[in-house]
């Protein structure tokens, strides 16, 4: 049963949230956890099954947008240049993506759910010039809207943002947030929770962790640690997303 949301009245049709999982190990964590109190109801899809997840080019339909009231695109092992690896569903969530910025819905993408809506809409993903894995402080021009973090990042791209949409906050590797229209996009990651950070380093993680010399088991000992300032730092830019980006134009 979701939370209610002191401006949501109980007997109002509750708001409906698609969020976009595309692999089985990530969770919209703190992210879905504010859009239940905040009155929304999550439908939850995830792309790619555990059982494919080294083969992801899986046959996937995605929704249209109309009925939602907010599409969330959540992050994910692969790239969204990498046809040979996602296969053809890249292409249905991009189509998704762009309907739902033509006809108003809005979309808080995260990591690769950023890098996917600024493709979707005319802005560029490359290879970065390195990893950004761990805790980061970013710089930003809306303190109010993202603030200086630290955000937890773990991602091997990055996104140029399209044209139109106003980059809020970078890091010396690139872009770190964007707007455009009524919709977000964010490089790092504000739904993580130390159990999906977890979730992350069991299954393939910890090999990354070590690869660019840092210790799988110091960062999730430093995300548990951080874990409750994260959950207000998350549901802060959730609010702030929510009233101000995605809300309704008058």
């Amino acid at each position: 049963m979701a939370a209610i949301h002191p401006n949501h009245h109980e007997g109002d049709a509750a708001m409906r949230a698609l969020v976009i999982k595309h692999d089985y190990v990530s969770e919209p964590g703190h992210v879905g956890a504010r859009l239940i109190e905040r009155g929304y109801e999550l439908d939850v899809v995830t792309v790619v099954p555990r059982e494919s997840h080294h083969a992801p080019a899986v046959a996937f339909d995605f929704p249209g947008a109309d009925g939602w009231d907010l599409i969330v695109s959540l992050g994910a092992p692969w790239s969204v240049y990498d046809g040979d690896s996602v296969g053809t569903w890249i292409e249905g969530e991009l189509a998704l993506l762009r309907e739902a910025h033509r006809t108003g819905v809005p979309v808080l993408g995260i990591c690769f759910g950023a890098q996917a809506l600024a493709t979707a809409l005319g802005g560029s993903v490359e290879r970065a010039p390195r990893p950004e894995i761990g805790w980061t402080e970013v710089e930003t021009d809306d303190p109010d809207l993202v603030p200086s973090g630290p955000w937890f990042q773990w991602h091997y791209d990055r996104f140029t943002p399209p044209p139109g949409a106003v980059e809020l906050a970078r890091t010396s590797v690139g872009a770190q947030a964007f707007t455009v229209g009524r919709s977000l996009g964010v490089q790092f990651h504000p739904e993580a929770t130390a159990e999906v950070v977890r979730g992350w380093i069991d299954f393939g993680g910890a090999d990354q962790c070590t690869t660019h010399n840092i210790d799988p088991t110091t960062l999730l000992t430093l995300t548990q640690t951080r874990d409750p300032d994260a959950r207000l730092r998350a549901a802060h830019l959730v609010d702030t997303f929510l009233d101000r980006v995605g809300a309704p134009v008058s």
